[in-house]
């Protein structure tokens, strides 16, 4: 199962970058015509962005820069524009994870820490799963038209083998070759074939150990990935044991998971290449209301994860309490999602106690 397919000449992908660019294109709205016109190119260049035969990745970064500038002053959607740099690198990890260097070091996910959008990315090249942020109607269109950058099977099936093949060269490394294996076990968890079901189970479930880990370890963010992402595949066991055993009272890792999650939902802006920057226990260097904001988005659209979300609210709400005066607009949101989610009674006792301190700060605040 993990025997790497025979290797392929390919271009770096450019399909999803491409597919966002053309969703900027139709947010304005603009025909792949008329925005030749107004960019002053010719259509063949247009197309070309937009199908990945041009990958934006290997335009001039000047050149680039002018175009995510020309196209915000043509009236393109802002959320939309913001996930160009996303769908970029999960181009790039798709590129590279079809043909996998010979040195694992020098594979992008060994270089830096991915984020939610980047994740989300991929998730729509391998299963068609729109990012929640561009979950609304798409406009009509003449004839069949594709609603996602769907990978061929092919490339698919490469794209998840040779993952699995990453993981299993990177295990009990150090330093990038430890993050290659953190974050392409964590991908290949969106792998949903049932013939990958048995091999990612055994991969989760054998690290379900460090999961039990107490307070901060070496490898605290390996196990907060492999707990989540047992939770994603429908076991939500790990994740409680995780919170309750290796995070709650323990000030390094309730520290290191808030900065994970700044990082995670893009309130710590500044790209990093390990995860080091989650041992700061100043929680400096990124912004908490962004942090809010996130989180409060993110508490409806991943139930999965609602305990974690719980937790985590908790604690940044107990490290910064002041958050709810300074957004007071969020507060009243997630204080309401916080009812609905305690009247559900869907989420463990440490998590009823915890969200009902958060609904109770929340809804203090707005007297």
């Amino acid at each position: 199962m993990n025997a790497r397919p025979p290797a392929r000449n390919r271009a770096v992908t450019g399909t999803t970058a491409g597919f966002v660019l053309r969703l900027i294109r139709e947010s304005i709205p603009l025909t792949q015509t008329a925005m030749a016109e107004a960019l002053g190119v010719d259509l063949a260049t247009v197309q070309g962005r937009e199908s990945g035969r041009r990958p934006l990745a290997h335009m001039k970064a000047g050149a680039l820069l002018d175009l995510r500038r020309r196209l915000l002053t043509l009236g393109a959607d802002g959320t939309t524009l913001g996930l160009l740099e996303a769908a970029m690198d999960a181009d790039r990890i798709i590129g590279v994870a079809l043909e996998p260097p010979e040195r694992p070091e020098l594979h992008p996910l060994a270089g830096w820490v991915h984020t939610r959008d980047t994740a989300h990315m991929i998730d729509w090249a391998v299963n068609g799963t729109p990012p929640p942020s561009l979950c609304r109607p798409m406009p009509a269109r003449r004839g069949p038209v594709a609603t996602a950058p769907l990978l061929s099977t092919q490339d698919r099936n490469a794209f998840f083998a040779n993952l699995r093949e990453a993981v299993d060269v990177a295990a009990g490394a150090h330093g990038g070759r430890a993050l290659l294996h953190r974050q392409a076990l964590y991908l290949t968890s969106y792998d949903c074939s049932p013939e990958a079901n048995a091999w990612t189970a055994h991969a989760l479930h054998a690290r379900r150990g460090l999961v039990a880990v107490q307070g901060w370890s070496p490898r605290w963010a390996e196990a907060r990935s492999t707990a989540t992402a047992l939770a994603r595949r429908g076991d939500p066991v790990p994740l409680l044991d995780f919170i309750d055993r290796a995070m709650a009272d323990d000030d390094a890792a309730e520290a290191a998971n808030l900065n994970y999650w700044a990082y995670w939902l893009g309130a710590l802006q500044e790209p990093q290449a390990d995860d080091g920057f989650m041992t700061n226990r100043a929680l400096t260097g990124w912004d908490p209301v962004t942090l809010l904001r996130g989180l409060a988005r993110g508490f409806h659209q991943s139930p999965g994860y609602v305990d974690l979300y719980a937790h985590s609210l908790w604690a940044l709400l107990t490290a910064h309490p002041w958050l709810p005066q300074a957004a007071p607009t969020i507060a009243q949101t997630l204080a309401d999602r916080a009812a609905r989610i305690l009247d559900d009674g869907l989420i463990s006792p440490r998590s009823r106690r915890e969200l009902g301190a958060v609904h109770y700060v929340l809804r203090d605040h707005q007297h």
